[in-house]
């Protein structure tokens, strides 16, 4: 499964990014905000950073509008993917950006059906809200298990990309259903690579080590 980063935060993307786990970043207009920086030159710059993906999200509601900013967001670097909404202007501009050979990554799907329809207008990704879901009492990683099934059925290309993620145990139930890839906030991340168990074994074998009075090299 592949490691996204949701997040618009330069630093930490670099911290990522130098730990060769990082697959690729996505931002939306709510992370644009609380960074604080101008959008075009933040993606820029995220793109040099990230040789994966970058998710840049349109704000245009309408067709029209869509693709004049897919047009602006595309030639910023090779590997930007446009995020576009769920809604029918939005696969009507996915449909037309992916037959030109741009990435595509629709967001805030939260139904199998939506997963589907954008499949069949050729989204690269799609990114079903697991969190969000589980927020009303839905459990949201059967969402996953669903689109799963629905594009093994008819080998469909696009790749599930599991969005809203708040835990670690969201990214362990989407890689058993063999999720594409996943984006968390970098602090689910670093999350992954903590076990008690692991820390006092450290501790312990440090300890037995300092007491041989060796050392390597």
């Amino acid at each position: 499964m592949k490691f996204f980063a949701d997040t618009a935060e330069i630093a930490d993307i670099r911290e990522l990014q130098a730990s060769g786990l990082l697959d690729g970043v996505t931002t939306n207009p709510s992370l644009v905000k609380k960074s604080g920086r101008d959008f075009l030159e933040m993606i820029k710059e995220i793109a040099g950073v990230c040789p994966g993906p970058v998710s840049a999200e349109v704000v245009a509601l309408d067709h029209e509008g869509m693709m004049k900013e897919a047009e602006v967001l595309r030639k910023i670097a090779d590997n930007i993917a446009v995020k576009v909404p769920l809604t029918i202007d939005g696969l009507k501009s996915c449909k037309k950006l992916s037959a030109d050979g741009t990435m595509v990554n629709v967001t805030l799907c939260f139904s199998a059906n939506q997963a589907l329809l954008a499949a069949k207008a050729g989204a690269a990704f799609i990114s079903p809200f697991v969190g969000r879901l589980d927020d009303l009492g839905q459990p949201g990683i059967e969402l996953i298990a669903d689109i799963r099934t629905i594009y093994d059925n008819y080998d469909f290309p696009t790749q599930i990309l599991v969005a809203s993620v708040r835990n670690s145990i969201h990214v362990l139930d989407a890689a058993k259903l063999g999720a594409d890839v996943m984006t968390a906030p970098p602090s689910v991340i670093w999350q992954l690579f903590k076990h008690p168990l692991t820390d006092s074994g450290i501790a312990s074998f440090l300890k037995d080590w300092e007491t041989t009075g060796q050392k390597i090299g």
